[in-house]
């Protein structure tokens, strides 16, 4: 890959680093800002259900594909930074809950996978797409791996006001800054990346997406993992400390899922451009079931929960290359940001309702033992689902174009 391509690459592995690290250590807020503004689990978990849906919206991607990533980019690092303060300053629930799933959520939807995916995705050559989107998710799982701790220190030392702050702040910094690296809007509404061949009008493109089999299994099965993705990001911490282990313990484990995600997200990339993507992936949600199942019925202890969070990060977003690259194989990349993000869209409901049911059955029960016990059971139907799925190149029905 060429000096051009590696730049964009790097400067979107940077920007979904911050992004995604930062969203990884909101769970690590949740009994801080219970205890702080006097409410309990499940308000607060429903603000993070609600910016997990709300990310999901494929607002941003369709702007990335219209005016090229550069602007959203900017824009997305700028809202987060104003919503992560808005949030540090909450006095209510109310107005916490706003900031994190209104600003914030807009704010991830804009400097995350999906645009970001969409921006490689047209500078790099399609056979070596998936390990490219590989390279992406381990930016995002070093994050995770790094932000994590640093968030956990940032708490204890000065509050989860001052931390949340802090975050923000970084945020702005970052994102905003580096995004003047990614390719610029040309003036007609085209990012400054490579295309080639007939292209059909976004709205056909996403009419024929929709009369696909495989896409929409496709988009089913990711409905799965941000289920398992989101309720263990938010209430492992929770939960493991619920169970008698400290603090430390649940940042090393969540931090953890981070660290070993870098390994598997690039074996996931590499694997994806000389296997089976299909079956990669059920194999991946089948792997999880099982890891989750033996996690609940070993004891408890904090050897275990940092075990697991370790070969869980293995399995975590693994699945995003392989995902996208089916998508990039399908549909081609000029559109990869839209139908990616219609894609990543169910992958935040499933988010929403794993966030969310955690919270509502806990205060509910008093424990998480259904929940766990939803996630292993969709892991088994995510696999069962990706099986059929048929990778065959859609003919684009627009006129040739003249090079």
């Amino acid at each position: 890959m060429g000096r051009r391509i590696w730049i964009v690459v790097g400067v979107g592995a940077a920007m979904v680093f911050i992004t995604m690290g930062t969203r990884q250590s909101i769970g690590l807020f949740l009994k801080p800002v219970t205890a702080d503004l006097g409410t309990d689990r499940e308000t607060i978990a429903l603000a993070v259900a609600a910016h997990n849906l709300i990310l999901g919206l494929p607002l941003a991607a369709m702007l990335a594909d219209r005016f090229g990533p550069r602007r959203v980019v900017a824009t997305a690092g700028v809202v987060m930074g104003l919503g992560l303060a808005m949030a540090s300053r909450a006095e209510s629930p109310f107005v916490f809950g706003i900031s994190l799933a209104v600003l914030f959520g807009l704010a991830v939807s804009g400097s995350s996978f999906v645009v970001v995916i969409g921006a490689v995705g047209k500078a790099v050559p399609a056979h070596r797409q998936t390990f490219a989107f590989g390279l992406i998710t381990a930016g995002a799982s070093v994050g995770m791996f790094a932000v994590v701790p640093i968030a956990q220190e940032l708490i204890e030392a000065f509050g989860w006001r001052n931390a949340l702050a802090t975050l923000g702040l970084v945020a702005v910094m970052v994102i905003a800054g580096a995004s003047r690296l990614l390719p610029a809007d040309d003036g007609d509404g085209q990012a400054r990346l490579p295309t080639a061949g007939p292209v059909d009008a976004l709205g056909a493109t996403v009419a024929r997406a929709f009369r696909n089999r495989s896409y929409l299994l496709l988009t089913a099965g990711f409905f799965v993992c941000g289920f398992h993705v989101a309720f263990i990001a938010t209430h492992l911490p929770a939960y493991l400390t619920d169970e008698g282990l400290s603090d430390r313990v649940a940042a090393i484990s969540l931090a953890l899922v981070g660290l070993f995600n870098v390994g598997g997200s690039l074996a996931a990339g590499w694997l994806g451009d000389r296997f089976r993507r299909r079956t990669l992936l059920a194999l991946l949600y089948l792997s999880r079931a099982v890891v989750m199942t033996v996690f609940l019925v070993a004891p408890l202890t904090a050897f275990s929960a940092i075990v697991f969070g370790a070969v869980i990060g293995v399995l975590w977003l693994s699945t995003v290359p392989l995902t996208s690259g089916l998508v990039a194989a399908m549909f081609g990349p000029r559109y990869l940001s839209t139908l990616f993000g219609i894609v990543f869209l169910s992958h935040q409901v499933g988010a929403f309702l794993g966030v969310w049911l955690g919270g509502r059955i806990f205060d509910s029960t008093g424990g998480y033992g259904p929940v766990w016990t939803i996630a292993v059971v969709l892991g088994v139907i995510a696999a069962a689902v990706h099986v059929p799925i048929a990778v065959t190149p859609e003919r684009s029905t627009a006129p040739a174009v003249a090079s």
